[in-house]
């Protein structure tokens, strides 16, 4: 659960509770994995054994742009064992020097798979590695990739700094060719500084000290990292962006190098047969006109396929990407103003989803258990996912894409109960991570919508949340803003009166708030219900008993009753959506669906299945 409302409560049942939680988490100690360092996993979920320096997310890490395909892309990933020292961040970089740690690139340093299992504010990591020779023949350039890295990271190579990034949930990279060596092993450190909470910047939920809503630190390389060649002038970005008539896309590019005369031609694929083609000036957005269109829906979530060729005289870069064809907006239906995918009513029945992991903290042991949460969201019959004060991992929306959950997209919050200490620096650097989180994310399909604050958590003003949602609504016209999800709650309680949303929280709920006249409405959190299951706690931590039900079938009948309000009373009234908490277990909250671990679903599929698509039906009728 979130906010103030929730805290406040929690704690009036802590001091009553707390031994009696205490107890419980000793006696359910789970069961305890080494893992490939040794170190005993704290709570160990399915994959954890998977997890080895030989196979540590070996999956190609950006599916929307791959060179030449991503069946068969060209690419050397560098996750697996780097050289690691922490500093006190007046160290010099390593170079030429062996570390006497290990860590497993990119699991969190806090996390038991990184090998590490501790913080520290600042950090080296290093490693050599051998380019092969096809990556820089015939005047190839050489890219070195970041998915991630919490927070700030200096680059170097072979001695020569190649990047410079701040903010620990954007993608970066550099053109590393000049810093190459003519042959041998070529020296890649990395410095990393993490102060985590102990300044303002996007934080999210992790905390230095963790307790009830806030969670372990993910600080260091946390994302994948991968070599790529690529011609002088390359595609660094492919966009596709639904035309409202949902006959088109338009596709819009980004580059690295290039002076600004390449041409760019895209062909689309639909189960592999030509269904439109464009080409023009790749600085200028294309209109692809799609024959026969078939739209994306959580129903049917068709995904075309497209093959990109970018042309600057006598280079060429190849790459294919992907993308469903679906509007999202807010219009008027019978009256009040309604959520519509593709020009239809549609009730965004979702599931919190905060992205954490017992043994990989803010990165998923390996591709299919992050593609679990997603396929058990779906599987239990809801049809949208509120992704959580985080952003995540590429490969994360792909297979949200693919699987067919529409996705709310939080920006991670500034550290809580600091709204009055802000610097006009604190706010510049939010406004612009917000716009690097939706610049990079544009291209995602099942984002439908984006949520700037959540609960007044690091909000400076009531006027702030209309003044993002403006600043993200001129980037991004083509999808929904919330502009605070929470307006009745928490740590600035107010309504801004902007975005395309009224969205208020309710534990347990679920609120029903009416649409205004400018706006659709939605329940932003309900739910709640708890229940830890001895054997599949986090250990040392006391449970959060706020909503506690006795057993799995008070669990079942809560949250069908739960859903039930908002079938019978929340519909009729207008609504278009919620947002239940939440779908695993996380640290000290034990009111998932499932365990933190995932190996035990808490709910009965069958009845909570029911409900959730009985309700999304009742929200479809106009």
């Amino acid at each position: 659960m979130t906010g103030s409302i929730a805290r406040r409560r929690a704690r009036a049942w802590v001091s009553m509770c707390i031994a009696m939680s205490m107890a419980a988490t000793a006696l359910a100690a789970p069961d305890q994995e080494k893992t490939w360092s040794g170190k005993q996993a704290p709570l160990a979920t399915p994959w954890t054994a998977e997890v080895s320096p030989g196979n540590a997310l070996p999956e190609y890490p950006r599916p929307q742009l791959a060179r030449p395909s991503l069946e068969h892309p060209q690419w050397m990933s560098l996750n697996g064992l780097w050289q690691y020292a922490a500093d006190d961040g007046r160290g010099k970089p390593p170079f030429g020097q062996a570390l006497k740690e290990q860590v497993l690139v990119p699991y969190p340093i806090e996390s038991v798979l990184s090998g590490v299992q501790k913080h520290a504010d600042y950090m080296f990591y290093r490693r050599t590695v051998e380019i092969p020779a096809a990556f820089i023949a015939n005047g190839q350039h050489v890219r070195l990739n970041f998915g991630a890295v919490s927070h700030a990271a200096t680059v170097y190579v072979n001695g020569t700094q190649v990047a410079q990034h701040t903010g620990g949930y954007t993608s970066f990279g550099a053109d590393i060719t000049k810093a190459l060596r003519p042959k041998g092993p070529q020296e890649i450190v990395v410095a990393v500084h993490a102060p985590v909470d102990a300044v303002n910047i996007m934080v999210g939920k992790q905390r230095l000290k963790p307790d009830g809503i806030f969670y372990t630190a993910a600080s260091g390389i946390w994302q994948s990292v991968w070599l790529e060649p690529v011609p002088a002038t390359s595609l660094a970005q492919l966009n596709f962006t639904s035309a409202r008539s949902l006959d088109a896309f338009t596709v819009s590019a980004k580059l690295h190098g290039g002076n600004g005369d390449a041409i760019l031609h895209v062909t689309a694929y639909a189960d592999g047969k030509a269904a439109g083609e464009a080409s023009g000036p790749a600085g200028q957005p294309l209109r692809l006109a799609i024959a026969h269109p078939h739209l994306w829906s959580p129903q049917d979530p068709f995904l075309y396929t497209f093959k990109a060729t970018l042309t600057q005289g006598d280079q060429r870069d190849e790459a294919t990407s992907y993308a469903g064809l679906r509007s999202i907006a807010v219009e008027k239906v019978g009256g009040r103003n309604r959520i519509v995918l593709n020009g239809k009513p549609t009730f965004l029945l979702a599931t919190l989803d905060q992205g954490y992991w017992p043994d990989g903290i803010h990165t998923a042991p390996t591709d299919a258990a992050l593609k679990f949460d997603i396929q058990k969201t779906r599987d239990l019959g809801f049809n949208t996912i509120r992704k959580h004060i985080k952003v995540e991992p590429a490969r994360w929306y792909y297979w949200a894409d693919r699987i067919g959950l529409m996705v709310w997209q939080d920006m991670p919050a500034l550290p809580t109960d600091r709204n009055d200490k802000l610097s006009a620096a604190d706010k510049a650097s939010f406004r612009a991570d917000v716009s690097a989180i939706v610049e990079q994310l544009a291209g995602t399909t099942s984002i439908i919508g984006w949520i700037p604050f959540n609960e007044g958590w690091g909000q400076w003003s009531i006027p702030a949340a209309a003044e993002l949602a403006k600043q993200i609504k001129q980037l991004d016209p083509s999808r929904l803003v919330d502009a605070r999800s929470g307006a009745n709650c928490c740590d600035m309680k107010g309504d801004p009166h902007a975005g395309d949303v009224y969205d208020v929280h309710d534990y347990q709920g679920p609120g029903l708030p009416s649409p205004d006249a400018e706006r659709a409405a939605i329940d932003g959190e309900h739910g709640g219900l708890t229940l830890g299951v001895p054997g599949h706690v986090w250990p040392n931590t006391a449970i959060n008993p706020y909503g506690a039900v006795k057993d799995r079938d008070a669990l079942n009948d809560g949250y069908v009753a739960n859903t039930a309000v908002l079938r019978d009373k929340g519909v009729p009234k207008g609504m278009s959506g919620s947002v239940y908490t939440q779908i695993t277990d996380v640290e000290g909250e034990h009111n998932g669906l499932y365990t933190y671990d995932r190996k035990v679903e808490k709910v009965d599929e069958a009845k909570v299945r029911a409900i959730n698509e009985a309700t999304i039906r009742a929200g479809a009728q106009p």
